[in-house]
């Protein structure tokens, strides 16, 4: 019978590209993950990796056996969820990846109630854009993945992910608070000739705001980029910069700035996604069903309204 720790190991290479890749992911050494996948080669008699370069190579006999190793895992994972859904009490670990507005609005609260509710499952949260989150979530890092969606920008989707919508917030101009030295913003047109902060490229954001701004008739002008958004706020606050802010980083928080209206009235879509085999393990759906009180909480309190 083949090792299914070893074909997991193959699947692994599959997803991750390098055996470097695959030890730090699995906490092996890149030599254990050789000589396993080595032994794995044994064991069904057939060649499975070919060098090319510095990397390997699945034959096409080794993407036959990730095929079923995936199915193997997924088997596997539901049932474990079946074993914990018989128990009596909710428990276990719950890894959550989550990007910024979302784990600043939502999570504190969300673990709070977790702790009263649920005191014997412990969650686990890392911050990851949401894009890799996904692709980590399929890839078996993480089991809730709380991820976003900007209008006309479709998120990834893997089959294997389900997806549940969490909330919407709206999107917004952020401009400084007005100052007798400063010219009055009414529009997202009155931003063309100001300095902008944005996320790095690659971020669902900065190319929804890269095209409303087009949109709009300009090319946004990007003094700033950076990825923590309580940096973009206190540029946009300070003066030095303009910006398009999702309600949900307000949670919690006044702010100076003025928040401005956009044409249609655009929202966000945050939602969570976990692999369809776990979904109905106790301790993931304690999780989202905590988030999803969080969420509506946090909407009822928020006050949503630009100001002027």
């Amino acid at each position: 019978m083949l090792d299914v720790r070893r074909l997991r190991l193959l699947r692994e290479l599959k997803i991750r590209g390098t055996l470097a890749e695959v030890a730090e992911a699995l906490q092996y050494s890149p030599s254990s993950v050789s000589q396993q996948l080595a032994l794995l080669e044994k064991e069904v008699g057939v060649e499975l990796l070919r060098k090319s370069g510095r990397r390997v190579q699945l034959t096409p006999q080794a993407e036959v056996l990730v095929a079923h190793t995936a199915q193997l895992l997924e088997t596997l994972e539901q049932a474990e969820a079946d074993l914990a859904a018989s128990l009596t009490t909710v428990t276990g670990t719950v890894r959550i990846a989550v990007f910024q507005s979302a784990a600043l609005a939502l999570m504190p609260d969300t673990l709070s109630r977790m702790t009263a509710d649920y005191p014997e499952v412990r969650i686990e949260m890392i911050q990851r854009e949401p894009e890799t989150a996904l692709h980590e979530t399929w890839a078996r890092d993480f089991d809730l993945v709380i991820a976003e969606q900007y209008p006309g920008h479709a998120a990834p989707r893997y089959p294997e992910l389900d997806r549940i919508k969490l909330t919407t917030d709206a999107i917004r101009l952020a401009v400084p608070p007005a100052a007798p030295d400063r010219p009055l913003i009414t529009s997202l047109e009155d931003t063309a000739t100001l300095p902008w902060v944005m996320e790095p490229r690659g971020a669902a954001s900065r190319h929804w705001a890269e095209q409303a701004c087009r949109s709009a008739g300009f090319e946004p002008d990007v003094r700033f980029e950076t990825a923590d958004l309580q940096a973009q706020i206190r540029l946009i606050e300070s003066g030095n910069a303009v910006g398009l802010m999702p309600d949900l980083v307000w949670t919690g928080r006044g702010t100076t700035a003025r928040l401005l209206d956009l044409p249609g009235h655009p929202r966000r879509t945050v939602f969570t996604s976990v692999r369809r085999s776990s979904a109905q393990r106790p301790a993931i759906l304690a999780a989202r069903e905590t988030l999803a009180a969080t969420a509506i909480s946090v909407a009822r309190t928020d006050d949503g309204g630009a100001s002027g």
